[in-house]
């Protein structure tokens, strides 16, 4: 867990698929950097698929790495780059899945207000939290 003013902290990455279904998960301190705490998150991306992110991860070496896998990033440019790459919009619309997900791990407690100080209790938590959204995803209603 990262230490600031504010006291401890922790961003929770998460890679979603279509459904907002995580795939993949992973803590960092809460001042590291997006982009460079996505690197080896991708070894679920494969050939065809896109990736969508917003402006936190855009870096060359990101989109690089993309493109050695034949994925597609889109992900929403910085401000300040001064060629931006192609965006699509209508895509970036269904990056909604990955903010239902955060939205539904909220919903537990223990991750919502970070009681664990440990950081691998706290993945564990958030773990054990994505596999009850993914039991409720696929429990029968019948």
């Amino acid at each position: 867990m990262g230490r600031s003013r504010g006291g401890l902290t922790t961003k929770i990455h998460a890679l979603v698929d279509f459904n907002g279904l995580p795939i993949n998960l992973k803590i960092t301190e809460g001042q590291a950097h997006d982009g460079r705490s996505a690197d080896d998150m991708l070894d679920s991306v494969k050939a065809g698929n896109v990736l969508l992110a917003d402006r936190a991860y855009d870096s060359n070496r990101l989109r690089e790495m993309l493109e050695k896998r034949d994925a597609w990033g889109n992900i929403r440019a910085m401000p300040n780059r001064l060629d931006p790459p192609a965006f699509s919009r209508f895509l970036y619309k269904q990056r909604n899945a990955v903010e239902r997900f955060f939205s539904k791990l909220k919903h537990f407690r223990a991750i919502a207000t970070r009681y664990d100080k440990r950081d691998d209790n706290y993945l564990a938590s958030i773990q054990l939290a994505s596999m009850r959204i993914w039991l409720r995803f696929n429990e029968s209603v019948t």
